[in-house]
């Protein structure tokens, strides 16, 4: 487990906090698209453990997931200069890092996008983290395939801090 510490906090308010509201441990209720694109829509629920801490004094953070149906960890990482955020995820299926997504906080709303193959074809990829209160928020993974134009929602987690 991944043990929460307090982010080195400096005077700028650039971005480079907007996660620090994701620090600790987490219970998460998933609802995830059995396949993508695959007519009609058949929806699994199930649980997971999800475990963050910063890194580099605030500037990043790493989360660890963990489910009976996936493990991995996300690795997320601010650029101050562009003011955004890098966000990758890792699967235990292969322990490779993906492609990032990019994106940043507004209005209470972060937004990252990001270019993701899915059956051999490019789409895009976006993630949602909205309704952010000091101990639940959502997260919501939706894809394109016609560039952003249209998203179809495939992965939503309702997300509680843990006890």
């Amino acid at each position: 487990m991944l043990a929460a510490t307090a982010p080195a906090r400096g005077d700028a308010d650039d971005g480079r906090h907007d996660f620090d509201f994701f620090h600790g441990c987490w219970q998460v209720h998933n609802r995830r698209l059995t396949q993508r694109n695959a007519g009609p829509a058949e929806w699994r629920e199930f649980p997971a453990t999800l475990d963050c801490r910063p890194l580099l004094g605030g500037l990043g953070n790493i989360d660890e997931y963990r489910s009976a149906e996936v493990q991995g960890l996300t690795l997320r990482l601010f650029d101050p200069q562009q003011r955004r955020w890098s966000d990758r995820w890792a699967s235990a299926r292969d322990g490779l890092l993906g492609l990032p997504a990019y994106g940043s906080f507004r209005d209470g709303v972060g937004r990252f996008v990001g270019e993701d193959r899915d059956d051999g074809g490019r789409i895009l990829s976006r993630a949602l983290w909205t309704d952010i209160g000091p101990n639940a928020f959502v997260w919501e993974q939706a894809a394109s395939r016609d560039d952003g134009a249209s998203w179809d929602t495939n992965w939503i987690m309702r997300i509680t801090r843990a006890e």
